[in-house]
């Protein structure tokens, strides 16, 4: 009898997880249905190393240049908001990081920080780009101080939001852990809803009521554009702990901005930038989280023109 309950038990879970898995799977989707969407009458797309990089640029076009780095499973829309406010003086350059956005994977397989810099110096190099500022936010932060401290004489002004630059004392989070672990991580990539997606998002808010459906959407589907996941899940098993030693040979401006109710990247770590980038100049928002371009555009965007017109 147990043996009998036992297997209807197993034989009905069956069906039922595979309905589970029908429901949950989220399909790849082919870029050029997120072009319509997702592109602009400003993007380009650069052919550099076997892959097609998305790139925008915007604004002034005898302005100072400020190029932007968005962060970790982002793309370049993060900067909208700067763009709507900083274009009338500067000329502002954007792109999808590979692995993001509607860049995509590309054949050198390579998604860290350095690669990340050195290919941010070769679309520079194909705008003709001779000086030029850079900011980054999380992730691209690290990328930007990275291009920083390898090209100073490239670089006029570094802005850096809510960037990464030490490793964690504590353990690693929680996201990275399931990435790396083999099959959780494909499982947690692939059979994502939108509810999940929303909710990650809601954390890098200080107020979620600012986080609009057309950026869930967005963060969404572009998660999905094709080869996105599979360089997601690359990117994170390779990851190296990041060496924050080279910061102390800046010797440019540098703005520091950052969400006091940040919960992705701890404010302490604004203080140790500050401290160690000699010089720099740190602005704290109250009552905004990790997205503070997009959270609070208005206020962050101004300190950006004040620090750049300095």
């Amino acid at each position: 009898m147990k043996r009998r309950v036992g297997a209807w038990l197993f034989g009905g879970s069956v069906p039922v997880v595979a309905l589970a898995a029908g429901l949950l799977y989220a399909p790849d989707i082919p870029v050029d249905s997120l072009l319509p969407r997702y592109a602009s009458a400003r993007s380009q797309f650069l052919e550099i190393g076997g892959a097609r990089i998305h790139v925008r640029d915007e604004g002034r076009r005898d302005g100072s240049i400020l190029m932007l780095l968005h962060g970790s499973s982002g793309s370049l829309h993060v900067w909208e908001g700067w763009t709507q406010r900083l274009g009338d003086t500067f000329r502002i350059v954007s792109l999808d990081l590979p692995g993001h956005g509607l860049t995509g994977p590309w054949p050198r397989d390579d998604y860290s920080i350095g690669a990340y810099a050195d290919l941010t110096m070769q679309v520079a190099d194909r705008l003709k780009l001779e000086q030029f500022a850079v900011g980054g936010h999380s992730m691209g932060g690290a990328v930007a101080w990275t291009i920083a401290t390898r090209r100073p004489e490239r670089i006029t002004h570094l802005v850096l939001v809510g960037a990464a630059a030490y490793p964690r004392d504590d353990a690693a989070p929680i996201a990275l852990r399931v990435a790396r672990t083999p099959l959780l991580g494909e499982l947690n990539a692939y059979f994502k809803p939108r509810w999940m997606v929303e909710r990650g998002l809601r954390e890098t808010y200080a107020d979620p009521a600012r986080l609009s459906a057309a950026r869930i959407d967005r963060h969404y589907e572009l998660l999905r554009r094709a080869g996105n996941r599979a360089a997601t899940l690359r990117r994170l098993r390779t990851a190296a702990p990041l060496d924050p030693s080279p910061l102390a040979s800046l010797n440019l401006p540098t703005l520091i901005l950052w969400g006091t109710r940040d919960r992705w990247v701890p404010p302490i770590d604004a203080a140790r930038l500050q401290r160690d980038i000699a010089g720099s100049e740190l602005v704290f928002y109250q009552d905004t989280g990790h997205a503070l371009m997009e959270e609070t555009p208005d206020r962050s965007a101004a300190a950006v023109r004040r620090f750049l017109m300095q």
